[in-house]
């Protein structure tokens, strides 16, 4: 079988390393893990490995956050991947920081990529790991927040967590959505 892991980021130096960047940076985890690099192709970066008899293949998109849609589209498109098989790697606000929900399915929350997605595949009946990055923030300063980097503190929460969500990846690929979701959700 065959999946798609899509890690949702900003491309350039300016957002490496913020929280709008954690599903980027989940799958740089997971590349890293299994010795596979990401090679720049058409609307983003990508990356193939297997786990036990599951293909997948990561993309990054380069079409920034708001246009993340037209490269998951494509790169279904082009491997010939069902969207059931297909999971989106997203930082939430409305989560505490480096809490782990897996879904089937729901609404973008107020996420401009996740919204976009919707859109082009018509619909919102993906599944998703959405990784929490917390909402300490004052009021009118949520762009600001999102696009800040993590303290100290908070770097080793994301380091731990982010581990976790890579093996909440591979239990998606090897054991279906319901066996992440009753096992990952909350961790």
């Amino acid at each position: 079988m065959k999946y798609l892991i899509v890690g949702l980021g900003n491309i350039g130096l300016e957002y490496d390393g913020t929280r709008h960047n954690i599903g980027f940076r989940v799958l740089d985890v997971l590349a890293k893990a299994s010795n596979t690099a990401f090679e720049d192709r058409r609307y983003g970066f990508v990356a193939h490995m297997r786990v036990k008899n599951a293909e997948l293949v990561l993309l990054k998109p380069s079409t920034y956050m708001n246009l993340s849609g037209n490269a998951v589209r494509y790169w279904l498109l082009q491997e010939n991947i069902p969207v059931e098989n297909m999971l989106v790697v997203v930082d939430d606000l409305s989560l505490p920081l480096g809490t782990i929900r897996i879904r089937q399915g729901g609404s973008d929350g107020g996420h401009n990529g996740l919204k976009h997605i919707a859109q082009i595949l018509g619909g919102q009946g993906y599944n998703r790991l959405r990784f929490g990055i917390g909402n300490d923030f004052p009021r009118g300063s949520q762009v600001d927040f999102v696009l800040s980097g993590f303290c100290p503190e908070e770097e080793q929460i994301v380091n731990e967590k982010a581990l976790v969500a890579c093996d909440a990846i591979k239990a998606f690929a090897l054991s279906g959505i319901q066996f992440a979701m009753c096992n990952y959700n909350n961790k």
